[in-house]
Formats: structure tokens, C-alpha cells, sequence
């Protein structure tokens, strides 16, 4: 049997540090200390030639239980639906109207960082109630 090997979730983006402290925001996330010998990461970029400057954010689960996330910048736009999306688990064990409430409420707290709702699937008789996102840059993603 394999071993259970832990992951790192990448984001392609034009500004890593902006997508990264949103995701901080949206996971309850922390960013790591500037490295060793800078004061702030505003030094450390400073310290780096011009084409690397902000080149990168990583941002980590501070009970260590999930995926660090790694932002890397890209000179591309996203240019299509993505192929793999977080599902930000908001409403884990609830159905019905207490779900759909605390969705919206996470939605509308999400939305003031800067995310887009671009739908709300609402409960059927198969399904529960998630809401469709996407975050700073167009990312998609969803609450459920």
C-alpha cells in the first residue's frame, strides 16, 4: 500500500502575494515570516533583481492539517475554466436553510475581500445548496 504523502496546492497568477493573503483570509491561513536575515518581505524583494521581485508567496494551515499553498506569477492571464478548484468546505454537515445562511454569510464575507459569487446552486431534492466563486484574479472555486 502507498504511503499518504502530503500536497502543496499551486496557483498561477500575476501577483502571488495579493492571491495569497486573500486565500490567508478565505482559510484562516498565515503567510511565513519574511526569510532569514530580512526584516519585512517588502526587504527581501527589494534585495532581488527587478525580474524576480514578488516572483512568488507561499501561505501554510498553522495547525499544519492542510495543503501549503504555493502562489507562483506567470506571464499569461487565466485565459479558461479551470480544470481543478478548491472547495472551500463552509457548510460541512448542515442541509437546508441553516447551510444556504452560512454560505451566503461566508459568500458576502468573501466577496468584501475582493471575490466574485457567480452562482448560487440552490438545494434540490439530490443536492445540497454551494455557491460558485472565484477569487482576486478569476480563479474559481466553491462553497459548500
Amino acid at each position: 500500500m502507498a504511503s499518504v504523502k502530503k500536497i502543496q496546492v499551486t496557483f498561477d497568477c500575476a501577483d502571488p502575494e495579493r492571491v495569497a493573503r486573500f486565500w490567508c483570509e478565505v482559510l484562516g491561513y498565515v503567510a511565513p515570516p519574511p526569510p532569514e536575515g530580512f526584516e519585512t518581505w517588502d526587504d527581501y524583494n527589494a534585495s532581488l533583481p527587478p525580474e524576480e521581485r514578488g516572483a512568488w508567496f507561499a501561505c501554510s494551515d498553522p495547525t499544519g492539517e492542510g495543503p501549503r499553498m504555493y502562489f507562483q506569477r506567470v506571464p499569461e492571464g487565466k485565459v479558461a475554466k479551470n480544470r481543478v478548484h478548491l472547495d472551500v468546505r463552509a457548510g460541512t454537515g448542515l442541509v437546508g436553510a441553516e447551510r444556504l445562511a452560512v454560505l451566503e454569510a461566508e459568500r458576502d464575507r468573501l466577496v468584501a475581500l475582493g471575490a466574485v459569487c457567480t452562482n448560487v446552486l440552490y438545494a434540490d431534492e439530490d443536492n445540497e445548496s454551494c455557491i460558485n466563486m472565484q477569487d482576486v484574479e478569476g480563479n474559481e472555486f466553491c462553497l459548500d
